[in-house]
């Protein structure tokens, strides 16, 4: 099922190493570009995507080869190493070698490695044209919502086939995204069972229409989110009912014991006023020093995040993408797992950033749970605008991957409403919920916010507890 094939190369690809590889075709190819030129499409026989070709990165952040592709990879490809993707459609027999020597004639001219091991060529792979196409390649223009290479297309859904250790949310994959949502069609993503996804694909896949579909050769497809059994049906994956309407979940899917690995999760949101000196991402690296004790190490706008952290850069891509919102991933260092989106949105009011940030402790590790207060006490202080934060614990994988097995959902510790929250909803009916909790007051005096400790992230309970003290917030603002 693998059908994508990476170059890891010290020396950047220029434009005479990526033409060579894109001849790998022979004369039965045309070449053209979608999502703004990130992706480059080795179109086959009435322009039918056969190889999509993603930009080169150059992925200077430790740790992030190993964290997608393993650690004999990360072994043959030391940072600074540049990344190249390519990834053939399985409805075209030619397309998985076309890849491959894509890719082989880039590490034979560059050096480097290629994942999976193997997979490189420096052959041709003829691939039949249209009569009348001519010899040469040419350049064309496709339609802005053409897909890019994938492998099913019918009318409700769109099917990726992959297999690699970790499937990542690539640019290639966020524009399938893209396209599949402006067409109102369902992506559907299936793999083996051994396959995880990352954090921020698992995030981007949760919901319908989109599905995470696993095969198992025990008991066929089931949603790996879920665990739902499922089978093709009328153009798309579908849960597999009995007579009565019920669906079954999948042995496979079926939680075991307890491994002692959990996540830390914070999701909180800041304001700023519009000022021209305005640095964006320090709320994130605050939160990331004050629970990890060091900044982020890396960013970008898809995986592998390829940039050491720069707020400077992060601000500037932000000011050049107004009025249209900014959605960056962040990653820390190897040591301590840790993961982050932002959404920076251009407001009437200023500037907002929405922040999610994941943090994965292994068995025996303490959670610094006593570190989520000060951290909200950090961001209320005035100078970041806190509006809230949610902070949440569960069990789940110290690496912070999605396997296809049940991990029980997160339980929530504190929830802290900001300064503008507590002044709407008045500060006198903020701190009197109908709960035996009593919250802590953060912040200036004159401003201040309110933190309120839910549990220790043990009982599930604590989430009726969030739910009671929400509503009794939400009725006096709304009054």
């Amino acid at each position: 099922m693998t059908k994508d094939v990476i170059a890891l190369t010290p020396k950047m690809p220029d434009a005479l190493s990526l033409l060579v590889g894109l001849h790998a075709g022979g004369p039965g190819t045309e070449v053209t570009a979608t999502a703004d030129g990130a992706v480059v499409q080795l179109l086959g026989s009435g322009g039918r995507p056969l190889v999509s070709v993603e930009s080169p990165l150059l992925v200077q952040v430790p740790g992030e080869i190993e964290r997608l592709l393993g650690a004999e990879s990360a072994a043959q490809a030391p940072v600074p190493v540049w990344w190249t993707e390519t990834r053939a459609s399985s409805a075209v027999p030619e397309a998985e070698r076309l890849a491959g020597s894509v890719v082989g004639r880039l590490t034979h001219l560059l050096g480097g490695t290629v994942w999976p091991p193997g997979a490189g060529t420096i052959g041709v792979v003829p691939v039949e044209s249209d009569p009348g196409d001519g010899t040469d390649q040419t350049a064309v223009i496709v339609a802005e919502d053409a897909l890019p290479a994938v492998d099913v297309v019918t009318e409700s859904t769109v099917v990726v086939l992959a297999d690699r250790p970790v499937v990542p949310l690539t640019a290639w994959l966020s524009e399938v995204l893209r396209t599949t949502a402006a067409q109102d069609s369902a992506l559907q993503i299936v793999t083996p069972a051994h396959c995880r996804l990352s954090h921020h694909l698992r995030t981007a896949l949760t919901g319908a229409p989109n599905r995470w579909v696993v095969q198992h050769p025990d008991c066929g497809y089931y949603d790996g989110l879920t665990g739902a059994v499922l089978g093709w049906q009328h153009g798309t994956f579908a849960v597999v009912t009995d007579e009565s309407g019920q669906g079954t979940v999948a042995e496979p899917y079926r939680p075991s014991g307890p491994t002692g690995e959990h996540q830390l999760t914070v999701s909180f949101r800041t304001a700023y006023p519009p000022e021209g000196e305005l640095l964006l991402g320090r709320s994130l690296e605050l939160a990331w020093r004050t629970l990890t004790g060091a900044p982020p190490a890396g960013w970008g706008t898809a995986e592998p995040v390829n940039l050491p952290w720069s707020p400077r850069q992060l601000t500037d891509l932000a000011r050049g993408r107004v009025p249209e919102p900014t959605l960056i991933t962040a990653v820390g260092s190897p040591d301590r797992p840790a993961l982050a989106t932002v959404r920076i949105t251009r407001t009437t009011a200023g500037v907002e950033e929405n922040v999610t940030l994941t943090i994965g402790y292994g068995e025996g590790e303490r959670v610094p749970l006593d570190a989520v207060r000060t951290l909200a006490g950090a961001l209320a202080d005035g100078e970041h605008g806190l509006i809230s934060l949610l902070a949440t614990l569960g069990p789940a994988r110290r690496d912070l991957t999605a396997p296809p097995v049940f991990e029980a959902p997160p339980v929530p510790l504190s929830f802290t409403l900001g300064a503008e929250g507590v002044l709407e909803t008045t500060l006198t009916h903020a701190r009197r919920p109908p709960l035996t909790l009593r919250p802590v007051q953060l912040g200036p005096e004159a401003r201040p916010a309110l933190h309120y400790p839910l549990g220790d992230g043990t009982h599930a309970e604590a989430w009726n507890t969030l739910d009671v003290l929400l509503t009794h917030l939400r009725r006096r603002a709304a009054v």
